[in-house]
């Protein structure tokens, strides 16, 4: 198979899923508790794309989990392990449950179908949450990585998807983190060893397509 046709297959939207990561409002939107990475992801287009993406999903058929990251007020089951943990507890905006700043920004789309999964802890959208369960039962071969950021969440999740058996495509043009330099080096250094790399035009056409 070339490139292209393997691509193809692997996008079949009987068995892909796309999975936006943390483009929550208070991450990536107008009210982000950290505005280099809402700029990057915006400067960029990653975010634009993302939403060109989702409703490109729709239109295809293809499932569309949201992961998002979320802390009670009381801080409650959050880890306190890290620096970045430490950090994001004194941060200006808090990504309090059920508060705004963890509602999906715009320009993202969420239809009655997609499904929303939070977590309370850790750094993976998968490890530890309820997607890897929501994925096989919704018969996924493919998960499409989308989101932020690029510096820990996204790996995190291309390499725990890959551990736990599914074929991981990343539309490069839709991820973002800080600073830029450092996103284009680790999708082209690492992520580019265990994922497809793509663009979310090459997605799109696929969707589309017959």
């Amino acid at each position: 198979m070339t490139r292209p046709d393997r691509l193809t297959g692997q996008l079949d939207p009987d068995g892909a899923v796309l999975l936006t990561v943390e483009c929550q409002e208070g991450v990536v939107g107008k009210t982000s508790a950290l505005p280099e990475l809402a700029a990057a992801a915006q400067e960029s287009g990653a975010l634009n794309n993302i939403a060109r993406l989702v409703a490109g999903a729709h239109r295809a058929g293809v499932q569309v989990v949201h992961a998002v990251a979320e802390r009670r007020p009381d801080g409650r089951g959050a880890n306190h392990n890290a620096r970045l943990f430490r950090a994001a507890a004194r941060l200006p905006v808090a990504q309090h449950t059920g508060s705004a700043a963890v509602r999906i920004a715009e320009p993202i789309e969420v239809a009655e179908a997609d499904l929303v999964v939070r977590r309370l802890h850790g750094l993976s959208p998968l490890a530890g949450t309820d997607v890897d369960a929501l994925l096989r039962n919704l018969g996924c071969r493919t998960l499409v990585v989308t989101g932020v950021s690029a510096n820990v969440a996204v790996p995190n999740a291309v390499f725990d998807a890959v551990n736990l058996g599914y074929t991981v495509v990343v539309p490069s043009d839709a991820i973002a983190g800080v600073p830029a330099d450092y996103t284009a080096a680790l999708t082209r250094h690492t992520l580019a060893l265990v994922a497809t790399l793509t663009t979310t035009d090459e997605v799109l056409a696929r969707w589309r397509a017959p």
